[in-house]
């Protein structure tokens, strides 16, 4: 272990201090700047570190007990598991085969010549220089964190950049990496520092806009906090409360993307605060969703008075006037079936009554109708 830092080779690699990085929650990035806790329960994601590859046979693990040789240069990074710390993999001048040693055990010039270029280029948001560094491919762990467990992705995110939040992931970043000061996601930072277009682009990239941090908040609750707290009427802070309401409109876009709504129940606020209370077809518990996150169709039914009932099955077909086609629909909450014009029906009800075997059989050429009696009959069974 000595060799690692009293070997006279380490004095050529001696930097001048290093730039100690600002931690995220003391960058001034607005003019109320966000405060986040110093400290939390330290409840930990484990990271998923897409572009490290395992070490070859011929890498081996740090032994105290091992002698070393000369240390020639750091070859490689990697996080531990839960972002804890870094291993760096260290290539010797002997005959040694390289070997994975965790940063306690280095001397802190042969991390600063490695880590130093990394760590700038993300706090600059540096697109070039992490372009460079990417490309050297020296093994570099993308997902390398800091002493909080934060990683390159988190600072680029939490500062604004677009390109270089697009460069990091696809370069193999986590984009759901949580640091370990408080569980704090790139999209909670992204939220939290008012970049409604870095969480626009890690949305579009797989971020998962539910994660929660140590606190039980996911990225909305977190826009949704703060903007509480942002004082209305104040011409400062409208550029800011602006910000947090784009913020906030891509992360509710990004919830309710795939719910379906049954209908629309009530009404409240106007022009960008206009909401609807929605039932959703998943049994869900009724919600107040923002006017642009419905379908335009179910707003217009809404206000035009019209009411929604739930159809279980189509039980019958007949031609209607001027020849166009009519569906017997079934209700759950009706008692009687309905004639319906098709347009009004549910295509996928129309089809599995239309796959249904013998449904021919039961037309009443007569009165150009189908049985409904013997339909239901079939459905039952």
């Amino acid at each position: 272990m000595d060799a690692l830092f009293v070997n006279p080779s380490l004095s050529r690699l001696k930097l001048s201090p290093s730039p100690r990085l600002t931690p995220l929650s003391s960058f001034s990035l607005s003019s109320q700047p966000l405060r986040f806790r110093n400290s939390y329960p330290l409840n930990l994601f484990v990271t998923a570190v897409a572009n490290q590859q395992q070490s070859p046979p011929q890498f081996q693990d740090y032994d105290e007990d091992e002698s070393y040789g000369e240390v020639n240069k750091i070859i490689g990074s990697r996080a531990l598991q839960g972002g804890t710390g870094m291993e760096y993999l260290i290539e010797w001048k002997d005959d040694n085969a390289p070997t994975w040693v965790p940063s306690d055990y280095i001397a802190k010039d042969v991390v600063a010549e490695y880590e130093t270029p990394w760590w700038t280029a993300a706090k600059k948001v540096d697109e070039s220089a992490l372009r460079q560094l990417i490309d050297a491919g020296d093994d570099r762990d993308i997902d390398a964190v800091d002493n909080d467990g934060r990683t390159a992705l988190l600072f680029v995110s939490g500062l604004g950049s677009e390109p270089c939040v697009r460069l990091l992931a696809e370069a193999g970043a986590n984009v759901n990496h949580r640091e370990n000061s408080g569980g704090l996601t790139a999209l909670h930072l992204a939220a939290g520092y008012v970049k409604p277009g870095v969480a626009r682009v890690l949305i579009e990239l797989g971020a998962d806009p539910e994660v929660e941090d140590d606190r039980g908040r996911t990225p909305l609750d977190l826009a949704r906090e703060i903007l509480k707290s942002t004082p209305k009427g104040n011409p400062m802070q409208f550029a800011r409360r602006l910000g947090l309401e784009n913020v906030i409109r891509v992360l509710e876009e990004a919830i309710f993307e795939y719910a379906e709504v049954q209908e629309i129940l009530e009404k409240r606020g106007k022009g960008d605060n206009l909401e609807y209370l929605v039932k959703w077809k998943d049994g869900g518990d009724n919600e107040w969703v923002k006017v642009w996150l419905i379908g335009e169709d179910l707003v217009k039914d809404f206000e035009a008075g019209l009411e929604y009932a739930v159809a279980e099955c189509v039980v019958g077909r007949r031609e209607g006037e001027d020849a166009k086609r009519e569906y017997l629909v079934k209700w759950t909450d009706i008692e009687e079936a309905t004639w319906e014009p098709e347009e009004n029906v549910d295509p996928d009800l129309i089809k599995e009554f239309e796959d249904q075997e013998g449904w021919d059989e039961c037309f009443d050429r007569q009165h150009g109708e189908y049985c409904c009696e013997m339909k239901e009959i079939q459905f039952q069974s």
